[in-house]
């Protein structure tokens, strides 16, 4: 399933969604995030990045 959003709303969706997840380990994060939100390799990166600061901030909650 795609969600169909503007590139940067599409990198926060999958932030905040990736961020909400208690274990994403042993998940392969990049397709996942690819087909979930219709990023590109690039995009998938930095919303693991987001999702990794949105943690240690507090959560899918704070903002980008």
């Amino acid at each position: 399933m795609s969600i169909d959003l503007q590139p940067d709303e599409a990198i926060t969706a999958a932030a905040r969604w990736l961020a909400s997840d208690p274990d994403p380990t042993g998940k392969a994060l990049v397709p996942t995030l690819k087909v979930r939100f219709g990023l590109d390799t690039m995009s998938a990166i930095e919303a693991i990045r987001q999702a990794t600061l949105l943690r240690r901030q507090g959560g899918a909650n704070v903002s980008l």
